[in-house]
């Protein structure tokens, strides 16, 4: 049997302000949560400055940790620091050809499964859903021949997407439409991860967004550097007598060990990892620093690194 690896887990997310904030009300999706492979031993979140009140913690409509608070002292910075310990096992994963034929649907699709209720919101991005839907259609039947497994034909999918699309840091953000992504080819895995879901749908296939990070190695021979991990998003695919399966489209692979999963959601927007309401501010910078160590290493961390920081977006490739 497959030990478990444990990880320790530090987001850093620091905001500085041009003016002050006078208010500002918040929601976090950075506690781990429980899944069949993945058991949040610790986790522990630091806001500065401290909330008069605590935040409470509840469970969202999809299951994950959610914690809100407000800020009602001026500020001119902001920061959250959430440490966490998780032990993770691979994911149980079914052969792909074994899997039921893409195509022989069920005749009625419980409500919390149908991709078409959930369609507009993959496709979101100011343009016509409907001329969307085709475009992606056209992209993705090429992996769906008539019976074919439907998780062969989803990784065939994925697989696809991770040739045909360029991993381009910076040319994109979290407005950018589907249909630039899919016209361009160009993106990070939020973008790869939204067209994947979209595509699914589009083949009246029930898909869903994962917010996580992915476990990298530092190159050969040099130590790992503190603060160089980013965030990461992948896509989860349900597969009848099965349940559901992750799919990494930013690098062309099943979800494995190495996949630490946050939080899971219909879209970007039901999993951002820090977002709020202020009043006030002005112009603002943003910083992030994400590590995710296993706790073997943990002795031989080298010191702070002074680059590697992203924005607060899932982009990370292996």
């Amino acid at each position: 049997m497959t030990e478990e690896v444990l990880y320790r887990i530090r987001h850093r997310t620091a905001y500085r302000y041009g003016s002050q904030v006078l208010v500002s009300q918040n929601l976090l999706h950075l506690t781990p949560r429980e899944t069949l492979n993945q058991r949040c031993l610790e986790s522990n979140i630091l806001i500065l400055p401290s909330p008069a009140v605590a935040p409470s913690t509840r469970v969202d409509i999809f299951g994950n940790i959610v914690q809100n608070f407000d800020l009602d002292v001026p500020h001119k910075r902001f920061e959250v620091t959430s440490t966490s310990r998780i032990a993770v096992l691979p994911p149980s994963v079914p052969d792909p050809e074994g899997t039921p034929a893409w195509d022989s649907k069920p005749e009625t699709i419980p409500a919390a499964l149908d991709p078409e209720h959930h369609l507009l919101h993959a496709c979101s991005g100011g343009v016509e859903p409907q001329w969307l839907a085709t475009a992606i259609r056209g992209y993705a039947s090429p992996s769906f021949a008539p019976g074919r497994p439907l998780l062969a034909a989803g990784l065939d999918l994925t697989q696809r997407m991770f040739r045909d699309f360029a991993y381009a840091p910076g040319a994109t953000t979290v407005k950018t439409p589907l249909s630039t992504v899919l016209r361009t080819r160009r993106g990070v895995c939020q973008d790869f991860a939204r067209l994947l879901i979209a595509a699914f749908r589009c083949m009246g296939l029930p898909a869903g967004y994962v917010s996580g990070y992915l476990v990298t190695e530092p190159p050969k021979g040099q130590p790992r550097l503190v603060g160089a991990d980013q965030s990461h998003a992948w896509v989860r695919l349900h597969v009848p007598g099965w349940g559901w399966v992750d799919l990494d489209p930013t690098n062309g692979v099943l979800a494995g060990q190495g996949h630490i999963t946050v939080a899971w959601g219909r879209g970007f927007r039901d999993v951002v990892p820090v977002k709020g309401v202020i009043t006030g501010g002005g112009e603002h910078d943003l910083k992030v620093e994400v590590d995710v160590i296993p706790e073997a290493e943990i002795a031989g961390v080298a010191g702070p690194a002074t680059a590697g920081t992203q924005s607060d977006r899932p982009d990370r490739v292996a």
